[in-house]
């Protein structure tokens, strides 16, 4: 499967579920607004699922999960042997799950306190504080339901079915959408109750979803009894310290969610938030989707032989996702007021929520690049079986990432743990990739060389004429929520048309290689 179109597959359902993601989230700040509540369910009872499934779901399990199954695929049992690891894998993984979901919910009282800090600055009442207790303890079966899922999704990747699995969180956006469109409360607390529920009710949608594909596809997974065979053994192996290096970005973002909750005042922990939910937006639709195919494309390559391809296909995919986040980033750092505001400031989410929201947002952009070069550089070390390069960076970009929190809090308020965050990720990127270059395993081409100063620039140009004509756009980022969402369509309109050309005058892309894209689509269509 090409590249470019594997990613068209999964990048354009991951881009749904993320516009999704976005009314979901505006819905949200309309009904809950940034407060106690909220930072109630967006920095404890929803970060803790939403983190166990970056490190889990798109993570560590993956990571270890599908070279080990695509090893037993080409093996000489073939795909019944790859299947029967993928049962054993099941059989051990269930009765972790229930148990340590079981242990979860039963200390979830100091799970939130860590996780928040203890709202010390907020000084939230016993009642307060055992509402987001609860929260947290309606949303924790969501780990279990989710991690499942990531097995079952895990095959389907094996399988170069990834719209599947790229199509699963889509459901959990339509359960949160659907709870606070329909059953929202008279106050903001029973509205986040509501988000507490929804999240569970979504992580049930994604596992069915899943097993109904699986079965469609042929793959159906039978129940065994719990045995640590040595493949088992092996995949356990792998997953602990894939799960630090994959989750890094997340475990950056859980210290400085607790850090901001026991050093900052209310509403910054959703500022933070809902700066990152933008964040993640190009990081789902960029970079999560080329995590997920160059891993199985990857290992895949090497295990025949084919390591001259592999470096091939990396190097593409570092290319196309600088060509993709770069204007991201720049957009982000020169209009993400405005962006924000048209998304957020209405009903409870005031204009003054909408700016410190939008310095939030415009720190974060700064290391945009570096987290979706984690999800590019990091299958080159999966695929090889090693795990623990990139766990050894991460936990450096960790130190890195708390040193950051506790010196740019008191300098800059809110505004300091998306700065420290972007900065240990670069720092993480830069260790991966000098390790690459260093062991022979990666070499940036020509085309990469030449291509990205120029795709810079172009992102630079670009952002200059967004920030040139952004007052153009003000009076309808203030009007009806339909205007506001115009407005937006329009201005992220004129970013890709603005980028597009700017890409054709710096000389990034040539008219060449666009007949050359057109005759490539034409030979497929008609072969």
């Amino acid at each position: 499967m090409k590249l470019v179109k594997a990613l068209g597959s999964v990048g354009g359902l991951t881009l749904a579920s993320r516009v999704l993601a976005l009314v979901r989230d505006s819905l949200a700040a309309r009904y809950v607004g940034a407060g106690f509540a909220s930072d109630a369910f967006n920095g404890v009872a929803f970060r803790l699922p939403n983190m166990f499934r970056a490190l889990f779901a798109e993570g560590a399990f993956s990571a270890a999960f599908i070279p080990l199954f695509n090893r037993k695929a080409a093996g000489p049992d073939g795909m019944s042997g790859a299947y029967l690891f993928a049962e054993r894998a099941l059989a051990v993984l269930l009765p972790v799950l229930i148990l340590f979901t079981i242990a979860l919910i039963a200390a979830a009282w100091p799970i939130t306190w860590l996780l928040s800090g203890g709202f010390s600055r907020q000084n939230p009442t016993p009642e307060q504080f055992a509402f987001a207790v609860t929260l947290s303890r309606i949303t924790l079966p969501y780990l279990a339901l989710i991690s499942l899922a990531s097995l079952l999704g895990g095959i389907l990747n094996s399988l170069d079915k990834f719209w599947v699995n790229a199509a699963a969180p889509i459901l959990l956006n339509v359960a949160m959408i659907a709870g606070l469109w329909f059953f929202h409360g008279p106050d903001e607390y029973a509205t986040a109750r509501v988000q507490a529920i929804s999240v569970t009710v979504g992580g049930a949608l994604q596992l069915l979803w899943l097993i109904w594909a699986c079965r469609r596809a042929g793959v159906s997974m039978r129940l065994r009894r719990p045995r640590l065979d040595g493949d088992v053994r092996e995949l356990l192996r792998l997953i602990v310290p894939a799960a630090a290096g994959a989750g890094a970005q997340q475990i950056n973002l859980l210290i400085s969610t607790a850090l901001s909750g026991w050093l900052l005042a209310a509403g910054s922990i959703t500022y933070i938030y809902y700066a990152d939910r933008l964040n993640q937006l190009p990081l789902g639709l960029i970079g999560i989707g080329l995590g997920t195919i160059l891993l199985p494309t990857i290992s895949r390559l090497l295990s025949t032989g084919q390591d001259q391809q592999a470096m091939e296909t990396q190097n593409r995919g570092i290319e196309l996702a600088l060509f993709l986040t770069l204007p991201a980033t720049v957009a982000f750092i020169t209009v993400a007021e405005p962006i924000v505001r048209g998304l957020f400031q209405y009903g409870r989410f005031t204009a003054e929520d909408a700016q410190r929201c939008g310095w939030a947002l415009s720190a974060f952009s700064i290391g945009l690049p570096s987290y979706v070069l984690v999800k590019v550089l990091t299958p080159g070390y999966y695929a090889r079986g090693d795990t623990k390069t990139p766990v050894r960076y991460a936990m450096l970009s960790i130190l890195i990432n708390i040193a950051g929190n506790l010196v740019l809090i008191p300098l800059a308020g809110h505004v300091g743990p998306p700065l420290a965050t972007a900065l240990s990720s670069t720092v993480n990127v830069a260790m991966l990739y000098s390790t690459l270059v260093k062991r022979g395993h990666f070499a940036a081409d020509a085309q990469l060389r030449r291509r990205l100063p120029r795709l810079a620039l172009a992102a630079i140009v670009m952002g200059a004429a967004l920030f040139a004509g952004e007052d153009l756009l003000d009076p309808w980022l203030g009007g009806t929520m339909m205007m506001r969402y115009g407005a937006l369509v329009l201005l992220v309109g004129a970013g890709i048309a603005l980028y597009g050309l700017a890409c054709f005058l710096t000389g990034a892309y040539r008219v060449s290689d666009l007949k050359a894209l057109i005759r490539r689509k034409g030979s497929t269509s008609n072969s």
